[in-house]
């Protein structure tokens, strides 16, 4: 088998199958259910064409339920933040006219559009101004306004940034506007900004939606990822950015997202420094800057010019003997300066101790992603020579082991900087528990480290030189070992969850899960057929124009074709600039896409 494929699979299978023992050796760790990722990808990934497709399983559902409009059941998915169930929920608990009133849509069974035309003028409570019927427009509220105030709030409103829920201009009123209404009314006089609405509305699925967050590569791939469970999980977009769901910066687990915001700050700012200068340097009593002793007397002087005594930090003269300073003597004792120092100095001893290790594992881990090209050319050194070893499928099972316990090793350093520090949990446990818990943690994260380094080794062999009997211990150590390493991360991910972040009253620290096998792949999100030959037929049929958020042709016959219909400048079209280059069209209502 070549290394090549069994690499290429990496993102979804690290494994791959050694027919001879490699599948006995990874018996216990395919059986383990409770660690293994689920057999169908639990993550989606929304691509630009797919983003109209998943918005519409959602506004599908709610609309089938509760017989709403589409528009009306937007509204109450970006009121929810996308959230089905908890819509579900709240209809069941509460009821349908508290479900409808706290998302701001009015509780009416139907709204029909006046057809009639009316001659007759009406006042604008706006603007004041007496003007034909036929120029006001009514929202399913009830209140109604002139085409050029409804305009005029929109185009603020959508400025503003609050296309997703704009509510109503009468006072006390918080029914949400139809967009229909919006797009129609907006598109007239600013065509962009109608464009930027539906923008808007469409990225709502994912600005408002928290199991749906845009992939923070950079730079950016356009794709957003969807995850079906638990938000706290890590995951790989299609373009191969690994990332920690919950907090979307680098995969950080077994470290929770708030350790490794503090573990990241306190590595870039200068907190250690300030650490460091107050361990190894005192302040000069007259300019207040560092300065470092460098010889063995006592009596050092500051740039500025001013004396003073190392021990006690108190101004002086520069008049002094072997024994001591003329005209000073600070032999008392000062408890509360000495403490501070000695604090300061151990917080610092402390931080170097982690830090160093975390910095050595992750320096490791880089080294070692290198070895994916250096494997591949030992394999076609062995596969060119008549050897009768055929499959190295071992190496590579072996090197992402490497990767995946190396890079659970280098996290669990800031994990336990925080978890056994006086910066957290200082009041959770009592200083006993913390310490039998501390013990009982190093000793695992000891036995981890051991055996990793041991796999390191062995995989950095050199073992294209050698004959096949020395090949064959290898390969058997390097099986043994990552089967080990497997079970000693699983030990330690369920040792934090149970033991130690299991135990805190507070669970506000979560990590993401071990899999064996791996981060997460999430796969592509599939655009069914009927949207897209939705599209297709898009090209062939006249949209018809909006009447209060009404499509007005339910039934369109598919005898018509475009230069028939005669398509016009103010006719809606599809959006070309912003997702799947036209692929979708926001304005088309879902019972035709559900039809086709």
């Amino acid at each position: 088998m070549e290394v090549e494929d069994c690499m290429s699979s990496g993102g979804e299978d690290y494994y791959c199958s050694d027919r001879d023992s490699l599948d006995d050796a990874l018996e216990n760790e395919d059986s383990d259910s409770q660690w293994a990722p689920p057999k169908g990808s639990s993550s989606k990934v929304i691509t630009k064409e797919s983003l109209l497709a998943a918005q519409r399983e959602d506004l599908r559902r709610v609309m089938e339920l509760l017989s709403l409009r589409e528009h009306h059941a937007r509204t109450l998915l970006i009121h929810y933040r996308w959230d089905v169930e908890k819509i579900f929920a709240v209809l069941v608990e509460k009821g349908k006219i508290r479900l409808f009133t706290e998302a701001g849509l009015p509780m009416l069974e139907s709204h029909v559009p006046d057809s009639s035309v009316s001659t007759s003028t009406m006042m604008c409570d706006i603007c004041m101004e007496d003007l034909p019927s036929s120029e006001k427009t009514k929202m399913d509220c009830g209140h109604c306004f002139c085409n050029n105030c409804w305009t005029e709030h929109f185009v603020v409103k959508i400025n503003e940034g609050q296309s997703r829920r704009i509510r109503c201009m009468a006072h006390k009123c918080f029914a949400i506007c139809d967009e229909a209404i919006i797009r129609n009314l907006v598109s007239k006089r600013h065509p962009d900004l109608a464009e930027k609405f539906d923008r808007f509305l469409l990225e709502s699925y994912i600005e408002d939606n928290k199991m749906v967050k845009w992939c923070p590569s950079t730079p950016h791939c356009g794709n957003a990822i969807r995850v079906e469970e638990d938000e706290f999980c890590e995951v790989e977009c299609s373009c191969g950015n690994q990332f920690c769901f919950s907090c979307l910066c680098e995969a950080h687990s077994p470290c929770s997202c708030a350790m490794w915001a503090l573990w990241t700050k306190k590595c870039r700012d200068e907190s250690e420094t300030v650490n460091w200068i107050t361990v190894h340097t005192k302040p000069c009593p007259k300019c207040h800057k560092p300065v470092e002793k460098n010889g063995g007397c006592n009596l050092v002087s500051c740039i500025c010019g001013q004396a003073f005594c190392w021990l006690c930090g108190g101004a002086t003269g520069r008049d002094h003997t072997w024994s001591n300073i003329t005209g000073h003597s600070c032999g008392r004792y000062k408890e509360d300066r000495e403490k501070k120092s000695e604090r300061a100095k151990r917080d610092l001893y402390r931080y170097m101790h982690y830090h160093n290790r975390y910095k050595a594992h992750t320096d490791s881990f880089k080294q070692e992603s290198r070895l994916k090209e250096t494997i591949r050319d030992k394999v076609a050194v062995l596969e060119s020579k008549d050897s009768q070893l055929r499959d190295f499928s071992w190496v590579t099972n072996g090197l992402y082991r490497l990767f995946r316990s190396r890079r659970s090793l280098s996290y669990s350093y800031p994990f336990a900087f925080y978890m056994f520090g006086d910066e957290l949990f200082n009041d959770e446990m009592t200083k006993e528990d913390l310490e039998i818990k501390q013990h009982l943690f190093e000793d695992q994260q000891q036995q981890l480290e051991t055996n990793v380094e041991k796999l390191s080794k062995f995989i950095e062999e050199p073992f294209d030189q050698y004959p096949d009997d020395r090949i064959m211990d290898i390969r058997m150590q390097v099986i043994n070992l990552s089967v080990i390493t497997d079970t000693l991360c699983k030990k330690m991910y369920e040792c934090i969850e149970t033991d130690l972040l299991g135990s805190l009253q507070f669970g506000i620290h979560n990590i993401a899960p071990y899999y064996s096998k791996g981060i997460e792949k999430a796969t592509e999100l599939t655009v069914s057929w009927a949207a897209k030959s939705c599209n297709a037929d898009k090209r062939q049929k006249l949209a018809e124009p909006t009447n209060g958020g009404m499509s007005e042709s339910d039934g369109a016959s598919g005898s018509g074709s475009s230069e028939e219909s005669g398509f016009s400048s103010q006719q809606k079209r599809a959006r070309k600039d912003g997702f799947g280059e036209g692929m979708f069209d926001l304005n088309l209502p879902a019972d035709v896409i559900d039809r086709n």
